[in-house]
């Protein structure tokens, strides 16, 4: 699975659509490829969400990659998750390899629930597909009122697309991590980031735009630093963010998706997700943390920003500043990927219609 944070990438000419029709066309598209309807409504309705938030990577330009997974098999349109064991504060979750994103929002809901009656729940989920943008589901959490943890983390040395710190081959994955708190009339605080530089997702939205990525994000297969997508796609790798720091994250994300249970001694790979929830009731007030975590995000604000800054951003203000600017104007996309979107939908014989 590939998962990472927020994006910034230049402008170029797009195919602008209103999100509420993205949604319905996304929904439909899946429908006409055999997922049933609750199933294909909430996979559509979070890949759009990740589009409003402006994490276009984790977004509907994913349909192609989903629908290759259908017709191959790797994704089972109608499985249910289910429960393989329980404790009053504990849940493992055997996503039964369907649509990451209805299972994990799935496993979130029971999670919430779980953790209002026992304070906590920790879940642990295996047989998942990819699952989207993890910002989805620790907002999730904090929308009921609670804090939220998610990761994914999976590792097998010389097969995936992160070098460890000082390595040049890959071990890891982009593992990434999310979190959020609820901040009473504030936007809730969201934490969303891969543990490398760059989520794999970027560096597919930076080739369907045709530009370079950031310095420092990638090696070539010759271990040699790059900024072109094409690239990595070549044979090379992600770097670890923040050196040794962002390494040592991404392996405890790995080491707590083991939990799942997939793990494999003789291939040496470990991979799983997991979530925390807990019930800031169980502590005192919600009401009274919420107005002390509004008040702190409200200081830390304050801070003058230094040359060059206009402002301090709380992590979560650009995905909601994001998601009006885009619910008013329109979702941009770019017209390679809405072209394998509107190739797709003529293919199931879903009508594209009119887009603006």
């Amino acid at each position: 699975m590939r998962s990472g944070g927020a994006e910034s990438l230049p402008h170029m000419t797009t195919h602008r659509v209103r999100a509420a029709y993205l949604q319905d066309l996304t929904r439909r598209i899946f429908v006409a490829a055999g997922t049933p309807e609750q199933i294909a409504a909430d996979v559509a309705e979070i890949l759009v969400n990740a589009n409003l938030t402006g994490h276009d990577s984790h977004g509907v330009l994913r349909i192609p990659w989903y629908l290759e997974a259908v017709q191959k098999g790797e994704i089972v349109q109608d499985a249910e998750p289910s429960v393989l064991k329980e404790t009053a504060s504990t849940l493992l979750v055997d996503g039964r390899r369907g649509f990451g994103h209805y299972v994990a929002r799935w496993a979130m809901d029971h999670a919430i629930d779980k953790a209002e009656q026992a304070g906590v729940c920790c879940v642990s989920l295996t047989r998942l597909n990819h699952i989207g943008r993890l910002g989805e589901y620790a907002e999730q959490a904090a929308r009921a009122g609670s804090i939220g943890i998610v990761t994914w983390g999976s590792a097998e040395p010389g097969q995936e697309t992160t070098v460890p710190y000082g390595g040049a081959r890959g071990a890891l994955g982009t593992n990434p991590i999310a979190a959020g708190v609820p901040a009473g009339e504030r936007p809730a605080f969201i934490l969303d980031y891969a543990t490398s530089i760059i989520a794999v997702g970027k560096i597919h939205a930076a080739r369907s735009r045709g530009i370079d990525l950031p310095h420092g994000s990638l090696i070539d297969k010759h271990g040699r630093a790059s900024v072109r997508p094409e690239d990595f796609y070549e044979g090379g790798y992600v770097l670890p963010a923040g050196g040794h720091k962002g390494y040592a994250l991404s392996l405890l994300n790995c080491l707590l998706g083991g939990l799942s249970g997939q793990f494999d001694a003789q291939r040496v790979a470990m991979e799983g997700g997991f979530m925390l929830v807990i019930n800031v009731g169980a502590f005192l007030p919600p009401a009274d943390y919420r107005r002390a975590v509004a008040s702190l995000l409200d200081g830390v604000k304050s801070t003058p920003p230094a040359e060059g800054f206009h402002e301090i951003l709380i992590p979560g203000e650009p995905e909601d500043r994001s998601r009006t600017q885009r619910l008013a104007e329109g979702i941009d996309v770019p017209p390679t990927i809405w072209s394998q979107i509107a190739d797709a939908a003529q293919k199931l014989g879903v009508s594209v219609g009119d887009s603006e």
